[in-house]
């Protein structure tokens, strides 16, 4: 069967819903703390006074995640590779006696799961400072920004409190930048370099157990919503490994053997990878050419365009923001104030999905809660 970046999405999730359900029990920890007294005249000095058993709670929340993450990742890496190996080895069911015998020779997994799962733990690392940092600021802000609102005359205490606190929510914990510069959210972050790993993860295993049986042409499939970086090598065949470049193959016929036929190779599998071929969020999927038996798959048309995907994704990180609203309200008016705008956009994915022909995907519009 062939291989994907999005067969191993859900591996990546479930390691992201940790963080995020761990960034919900935070923001509710900072919640219930300001919300305690915060009509009484001596609530600002009880505030302060409590800031380091507030940062006690935190940093426990944070060491059980870092624990709970940490095993998490090393399972869901292991994981994807045993995807791929599975969707080779299925693959390579036509081959002859032989190559179907090397196919089946277990490869040593070992080293590139620890690899792959110690760079993610490694990237992750000053996720945790972060978030104790970021938690404490914002509670130490929006402590400083109550006691100040009612002597400015602008708002009452806890009309500046819910605004401090909203910012945080409608932003969360961020700040972790990539190499090209962006700054994420906690769960996107996590989750893209999760997606990072499980992906080549599947994708490298694929192309080892491939590599064993002697298969050394692949090709890639159309894929609904394409990019612009994957758009050149849709329904092309690269060969496996080997240099870049176009190029015609002398190759021996599957369905004749000992019959030479000429393939045409648009490049190379990791020239296409690093030209953006399989990104982490990629849909296209990659499977044995086998000459004289594969065929390139006609043209298809698509559900919809990339933008259209991408606004998509847009909407649901939205619905999310929102739902932190709600969870950082500090009275039932801002609680109710936040579902509305989650209806809102909800309407949005439904109005665009109905448009464009796009699946929708509820479990990406959840919040996840700790359990």
């Amino acid at each position: 069967m062939p291989v994907s970046p999005a067969m191993t999405e859900q591996l990546a999730s479930a390691v992201a819903d940790l963080y995020e359900a761990a960034e919900g029990v935070l923001i509710d920890k900072i919640r219930r703390a300001l919300a305690e007294g915060l009509d009484s005249p001596a609530w600002v000095e009880l505030k302060l006074a409590a800031v380091g058993s507030l940062q006690a709670a935190i940093t426990e929340v944070i060491t059980a995640l870092q624990a709970d993450a940490s095993g998490a990742i090393g399972q869901a890496v292991a994981e994807a590779y045993d995807r791929g190996q599975q969707a080779a080895v299925a693959e390579l069911g036509a081959l002859a006696a032989g190559q179907a015998a090397a196919a089946a020779v277990v490869l040593p997994t070992a080293p590139v799961v620890d690899r792959l799962a110690r760079a993610v733990v490694d990237d992750t690392g000053p996720v945790y400072l972060r978030m104790l940092r970021q938690s404490m600021d914002t509670y130490r802000d929006v402590v400083a920004r109550a006691a100040a609102a009612p002597l400015l005359g602008a708002q009452t205490r806890r009309q500046a409190a819910q605004t401090a606190f909203d910012e945080f929510a409608n932003r969360g914990i961020r700040g972790f930048v990539d190499s090209s510069g962006r700054s994420w959210e906690l769960r996107s972050y996590v989750e893209m370099a999760m997606r990072s790993a499980t992906a080549r993860a599947a994708l490298d295993a694929h192309s080892d157990r491939l590599g064993a049986a002697g298969v050394e042409l692949v090709i890639v499939s159309q894929a609904p919503e394409e990019c612009e970086l994957c758009r050149p090598w849709e329904r092309k065949v690269l060969a496996r490994t080997g240099p870049p470049g176009a190029r015609d193959v002398q190759v021996e016929s599957l369905a004749e053997p000992g019959r030479m036929v000429t393939v045409h190779v648009a490049g190379s599998l990791p020239q296409a990878r690093a030209a953006g071929l399989l990104h982490p969020n990629c849909r296209h999927t990659v499977s044995a050419y086998f000459p004289g038996v594969s065929r390139v798959p006609a043209s298809q048309p698509s559900r919809g365009t990339y933008e259209d995907s991408q606004k998509q994704r847009y909407l649901e990180r939205q619905i999310r923001r929102w739902k932190r609203r709600e969870a950082a309200a500090l009275d039932d008016a801002a609680r109710t104030a936040s579902r509305a705008r989650v209806r809102a956009y909800r309407a949005r994915v439904r109005e665009l999905v109905a448009e464009t022909g796009l699946p929708r995907k509820p479990h990406r519009e959840q919040l996840t809660t700790a359990r």
